[in-house]
């Protein structure tokens, strides 16, 4: 089964908003909304993406999540080896993605951008 992972996070009045709507079969399953102060935009990004892949793997069945945000190059530091200050939300992640991965040798994932202003 598939788990379609789409998300977003805004910073309005230095609140940030993170979202993730989490789908299967065309289905919505589950939406998650989360509220942080005096974070940053990337931190909240981060978070959301954190959230999709945690509750994404929980799913009986999932062989494949597939990621749909507007700031894949956010993504692209879960993956970054480098020393950078949103490491330990990144090592979260891969943890997630550590403990997906060792389920099965089908499973993976996809990341996909979709810009804002497409709507």
């Amino acid at each position: 089964m598939v788990t379609l992972v789409a998300l977003d996070a805004s910073i309005k009045n230095n609140i940030a908003i993170s979202i993730a709507h989490i789908y299967m079969v065309n289905k919505p399953l589950t939406k998650t909304i989360h509220h942080a102060v005096n974070v940053t935009s990337t931190e909240a990004e981060l978070f959301a993406i954190r959230c999709g892949i945690n509750q994404s793997i929980h799913f009986d069945n999932i062989s494949k999540i597939i990621v749909i945000t507007n700031s894949i190059h956010i993504a692209r530091r879960i993956f970054d080896p480098s020393s950078h200050p949103f490491q330990t939300m990144s090592a979260a992640i891969l943890l997630d993605l550590c403990d997906f991965f060792n389920g099965s040798d089908d499973n993976f994932i996809e990341f996909w951008e979709c810009p804002s202003h497409l709507k």
